[in-house]
C-alpha cells in the first residue's frame, strides 16, 4: 500500500510529517507529492485516489483499518473543490512528486520546451502574444510585448528574471508552485529564454520560503542538461516587500539596496546589469508551458475580454475552504467566496473581502457580482494583483485596517520619494486623529518651524478630507506601486464603511453605503 502525502510547507505546517511517520512506523510506504490545494484538510492522507483529511498520527490505525469514514473525502479528484476548476498552470498539483523527471515528462512535460525549439523564436513570440498572456504579479502587462521588446533590443546579453518575491497576505501560489512543481517554472523560464535569445537566468526568492528554495536548487540541479545552454540560477532575496516591484529587485540581485529605479528605462530595454531583461512573476512563466505545448487557441479559449486564460485563485483568512482554486477569468467575487470557499470560518457574517494583497481594495457584499478580470476590478477601483482574496467577517474594524495599510506602506517604502516616504507616516497619523475625534489648535502649530501656520483645530471631517488629498498625491505621485496603491484599501474602506472612521453613510445605489463626500 503507497500512502501519498505533501511535503508542502502548508502541509508540513500543519502536521504532515508526523503523520507519514505514523505510517512508515506501522509498516506502509510512503510517497510525498505536491499539495492539491485544499488547505483545510491538510495534512491529507492519499490512498488509491481516496483522500482522508485532515489528519493526525492518532488517525493513522483507524485509516489503515478501514475504519476512517469521518475524515474519508472520497475520490480528490471528483472533490467538488478539485472538479469544478480548470487547473492549467497546477494541473500537476497533488498529483506528482516534486523532484520526480520521470514524473514530470510522464504529464507533459518539456513538451512545450521541445515544440518552442522546433519553431523557433519568432514563433514562440507570436504565440505567447496570441494567448493573450498577461503578468500574474500584479501590473497584467502582456507577455508577449514585453518578451519581443527584449528580443528585439539590440544587445551582446539578454536575462530572464523570474519575480518569487511573493509577499501580499494571503497569496500562496508561487510558493506552491515552487515546492510542488519547479521543472514547470524551468520549462517557462528556458521557453522564454529561447525566444528573446537569453543565455542566463535567475529566480529571486525570498528566504522566508526555505523550503521553495531547496526545492528549486535540486530541480536545477537535475534538469540542467535538459535546459542547456541555458543557465539558471536562484537568488535569495531578505524579504522586503518593495523588492517585489521589478527595478527594486533588480538592484536586490545585482547586490544593490532595493530601491525602486525611476521609469524609463524600462527593465526590458535596461534590465539586469544595465541588459535587456524578461522580468515576469512565477505564475506568469509558468503559464508559458502549456501554451507552447497545447497551443495559444486552447489558453485563450479561456477567460472574458481582454483578461485571457485563467487565474489561480487564493482563498484565505477568515474562510471555511481555504486553498488555492484555478478557473477562468470571469467568475464573480461571490461565488469564489461563499460558493466556493464555503464562507467565513466564524460563522459570522462577511463583512469585507481584500483582493490582491495588503495594497488591494476592500470590497463588501454588495459588490460581490463583480466579475474576477482585470478591466471590470479596475473600473471599480480595485486590483486583481497576484489572485489573493483575504475575507473578514463583521467583527473587522475596517480604520483599523486602513491605519495598517498606511504603516504597512511606512514600513516598508523604501524611501526614494517623498509621497510614499512621507506620506505613509501623515496617513497613519490623520487615521488616528479621525480616531479620536479631529485635532485641537496650537498642537503643531506651536512649534517654531510652524509659526507662520494658523492656528486652527479640525474637525473629524476635516481630517478625512486631508486624507483623501492625501492618498491623491501618494496615488499619482509615488514612484511605484507601493506609495501608489496604498490608498486603494485606505479610502475604499472610508468609502463603503464610512460609520468605522465615524461618519454618516449615504446610500450608493451602484455600491452601497459610502462616506459623505468621498
Amino acid at each position: 500500500m503507497i500512502i501519498r502525502i505533501s511535503d508542502d510547507a502548508a502541509a508540513l505546517a500543519c502536521g504532515a510529517d508526523p503523520v507519514a511517520a505514523a505510517f512508515e512506523k506501522a509498516g506502509a510506504t510512503i510517497e510525498r507529492v505536491s499539495s492539491w490545494g485544499m488547505h483545510w484538510l491538510e495534512p491529507l492522507v492519499e490512498i488509491d485516489g481516496h483522500g482522508f483529511g485532515p489528519t493526525t498520527a492518532a488517525d493513522v490505525p483507524a485509516i489503515l483499518q478501514g475504519r476512517a469514514d469521518a475524515l474519508s473525502i472520497g475520490l480528490i479528484a471528483d472533490h467538488p473543490f478539485i472538479a469544478s476548476q480548470r487547473r492549467l498552470t497546477f494541473a500537476r498539483a497533488g498529483r506528482t512528486r516534486p523532484l520526480s523527471l520521470d514524473d514530470y515528462a510522464a504529464t507533459g512535460g518539456w513538451k512545450g520546451l521541445e515544440r518552442a525549439h522546433a519553431i523557433g523564436a519568432e514563433a514562440v513570440l507570436d504565440a505567447v502574444t496570441a494567448s493573450g498572456l498577461r503578468g500574474r504579479g500584479g501590473a497584467g502587462f502582456p507577455a508577449g510585448i514585453k518578451w519581443r521588446t527584449v528580443a528585439n533590443t539590440p544587445a551582446d546579453r539578454r536575462y530572464i528574471v523570474c519575480n518569487a518575491d511573493e509577499g501580499d497576505s494571503g497569496t500562496f501560489a508561487d510558493r506552491m508552485l515552487m515546492e510542488g512543481d519547479p521543472f514547470c517554472l524551468i520549462e517557462g523560464m528556458a521557453i522564454a529564454a529561447h525566444a528573446a535569445g537569453a543565455g542566463s537566468g535567475y529566480i529571486y526568492v525570498r528566504s522566508e520560503y526555505p523550503h521553495a528554495i531547496a526545492k528549486l536548487t535540486a530541480a536545477i540541479e537535475a534538469s540542467r542538461a535538459i535546459v542547456a545552454p541555458f543557465v539558471l540560477h536562484v537568488r535569495e532575496g531578505a524579504g522586503a516587500y518593495v523588492c517585489g516591484e521589478e527595478t527594486s529587485l533588480l538592484n536586490s540581485v545585482e547586490g544593490k539596496r532595493g530601491e525602486v529605479r525611476a521609469k524609463p528605462p524600462l527593465p526590458a530595454i535596461e534590465g539586469l546589469f544595465g541588459k535587456p531583461t524578461i522580468v515576469n512573476n512565477v505564475l506568469t512563466l509558468a503559464a508559458v508551458p502549456f501554451i507552447l505545448a497545447e497551443g495559444a487557441t486552447a489558453y485563450v479559449d479561456h477567460g472574458v475580454g481582454r483578461s485571457r486564460g485563467t487565474m489561480p485563485i487564493q482563498l484565505a483568512g477568515n474562510i471555511r475552504h481555504a486553498g488555492l482554486y484555478e478557473t477562468a477569468f470571469g467568475v464573480t467575487l461571490g461565488e469564489l467566496v461563499n460558493d466556493i470557499g464555503g464562507g467565513t470560518a466564524s460563522g459570522r457574517p462577511i463583512k469585507a473581502v481584500q483582493v490582491g494583497g495588503p495594497l488591494g481594495a476592500y470590497i463588501p457584499p454588495s459588490a460581490f457580482h463583480l466579475p474576477f478580470d482585470y478591466e471590470a476590478f479596475a473600473g471599480a477601483d480595485a486590483l486583481i494583483g497576484h489572485g489573493g482574496i483575504v475575507v473578514f467577517d463583521d467583527s473587522a474594524d475596517m480604520l483599523a485596517q486602513a491605519r495598517f495599510a498606511m504603516d504597512f506602506c511606512a514600513v516598508e517604502s523604501c524611501g526614494k520619494c517623498t509621497p510614499c516616504r512621507l506620506g505613509a507616516v501623515r496617513g497613519r497619523e490623520t487615521l488616528d486623529r479621525i480616531r479620536s475625534g479631529g485635532r485641537l489648535a496650537d498642537v503643531v502649530e506651536a512649534l517654531p518651524q510652524m509659526h507662520n501656520a494658523t492656528a486652527a483645530g479640525r474637525v473629524r471631517a476635516d481630517e478625512v478630507a486631508l486624507l483623501t488629498d492625501l492618498c491623491e498625491t501618494m496615488q499619482y505621485g509615488s514612484l511605484c506601486a507601493l506609495g501608489g496603491f496604498t490608498p486603494y484599501p485606505v479610502m475604499s474602506a472610508l468609502r463603503h464603511w464610512p460609520e468605522d472612521f465615524g461618519l454618516p453613510a449615504v446610500e450608493d445605489a451602484g455600491q452601497g453605503r459610502v462616506a459623505q463626500g468621498v
